[in-house]
């Protein structure tokens, strides 16, 4: 059973990835679709209680349903919570979210998997709770994938949350408000007496990708947001993970396919952050500004190859570091800078970006798996280890791009979580992990 839950776990990564790139073969104009009219009106995500959010505890469920899970708009026989529930955006700021509850198919309240989807959009409409409750659209075709996650998770026994980790505005790589929706998920989830689950419910932490940005940031604020949370965690698995977003821009400059990544991150960090950085582009700029800004990584990948800093910004801006209030959030997003996780970590990175296109080897930051950087998330692992979490367990693959890497580290991040909650001692690679770059805070470009 474990043997054949592992392939399909595979199976599933691969899948939900290479749907992104297949729908990626479509222009930008057409993929940038709006919000359907379903899930704008959607009077489910509108906390409209007198209490104001403030005055809530973070947590909180707000709205309860159960309805029928679906699969690109097809109905399933698998029954889903959701629960609006309140929780911090990027800024502090009180708000509502929204997360979906799968029960265990045995009915066993005490163990749980939180799985962080990598939908990685601008626009709230591809979000997995959309996609659960049937709505359509091109960049909902990831968390529409990431479906088949929930089978061998439910195979195994466990309970599966999935929060939509971006948030009711989709704030595209805003790690930290990542985090908190995925912790206050979980605050929801065991107190909503529709779940099944408790405060004594174990809870592994799971995601890809994007699904790894709200992880780590989760397992790193959990001790300080929600300590509450943290006493229940068995542990955190991850893969292709972004470390230092800045060092990220420079390795995918030019590349064919994920170039596409720099304006999502202009227009990500400018709405997570309430700042404004359209002043700073070029008339090309704000074009490819707001053909994406309402898009999703489908839109982006292989949609602007060769595409560059440079070309994106003015002159004078050519130095992303120049820009203050760039360089102030992308500081803020950092995952060299947060506290260290106090649970168990299983952390997996491909290096094979050439494979995907991406054949930068930028000095000071080297190279990774087409989008995410291998040196600043060995880096990362060692920060952990020495900083007081000798249970770190970090592997590389050398040969294996982004997409490429899923294969080997989604059947081994289940048989971990399995071991976790078995109550298995931890494998550490702690003092074996090759050395990596500086996650030192960028500092502004030098005036002429």
């Amino acid at each position: 059973m474990r043997r054949n839950t592992s392939r399909l776990l595979a199976a599933a990564v691969t899948a939900a990835l290479a749907a992104t790139a297949l729908a990626s073969t479509a222009g930008p104009a057409a993929a940038a679709a709006a919000p359907s009219a379903a899930a704008a009106s959607d009077p489910f995500y509108s906390y409209d209680g007198t209490t104001p959010l403030s005055s809530l505890a973070p947590g909180t469920v707000l709205k309860t349903r159960t309805l029928t899970y679906h699969v690109v708009g097809l109905p399933t026989p698998v029954k889903a919570i959701q629960l609006l529930y309140r929780t911090t955006d990027a800024q502090g700021r009180p708000s509502a979210n929204v997360t979906t509850v799968v029960r265990s198919l045995t009915g066993d309240s005490t163990r749980a998997v939180s799985y962080q989807s990598f939908y990685d959009s601008l626009n709230p409409a591809d979000s997995p709770s959309r996609a659960v409750a049937g709505d359509l659209s091109l960049g909902g075709l990831i968390p529409n994938a990431e479906a088949l996650f929930v089978v061998p998770l439910l195979a195994q026994g466990y309970n599966v949350v999935i929060p939509d980790t971006e948030g009711q505005t989709a704030d595209f790589a805003a790690g930290p408000e990542y985090g908190t929706n995925t912790l206050d998920s979980i605050r929801a989830a065991t107190r909503s007496e529709a779940t099944g689950m408790n405060a004594d419910t174990a809870f592994g932490l799971m995601g890809y990708s994007g699904g790894a940005i709200a992880t780590d940031w989760a397992a790193a604020l959990a001790p300080s947001y929600a300590p509450d949370v943290n006493r229940k965690l068995v542990g955190f698995t991850e893969g292709g993970l972004l470390v230092a977003p800045a060092h990220n821009l420079k390795y995918v400059d030019g590349s064919l396919a994920w170039s596409g990544v720099i304006p999502m991150a202009i227009i990500g960090v400018s709405r997570s952050f309430g700042i404004d950085l359209k002043p700073y582009l070029s008339d090309y700029g704000l074009t490819v500004y707001r053909e994406l800004e309402q898009g999703s990584i489908i839109d982006a990948i292989g949609h602007y190859p060769g595409l560059t800093w440079k070309k994106m910004a003015k002159p004078q801006y050519a130095d992303p570091n120049s820009v203050p209030a760039f360089l102030s959030a992308v500081n803020r997003v950092n995952l060299g800078s947060a506290p260290t996780p106090t649970v168990p970590g299983y952390i997996a990175q491909g290096n094979g970006g050439v494979l995907e296109g991406t054949f930068n080897n930028p000095a000071g930051i080297g190279t990774g798996d087409g989008v995410m950087v291998a040196g600043d998330v060995r880096a990362l692992a060692r920060q952990y280890c020495a900083t007081g979490n000798p249970a770190i367990k970090y592997q590389q693959y050398d040969l294996l791009s982004h997409v490429g890497a899923t294969v080997p580290w989604a059947p081994q991040a289940l048989g971990w979580l399995n071991d976790r909650f078995a109550g298995r001692t931890a494998p550490s690679d702690c003092g074996h992990i090759p050395a990596g770059n500086s996650l030192a805070p960028e500092q502004p470009a030098p005036t002429s």
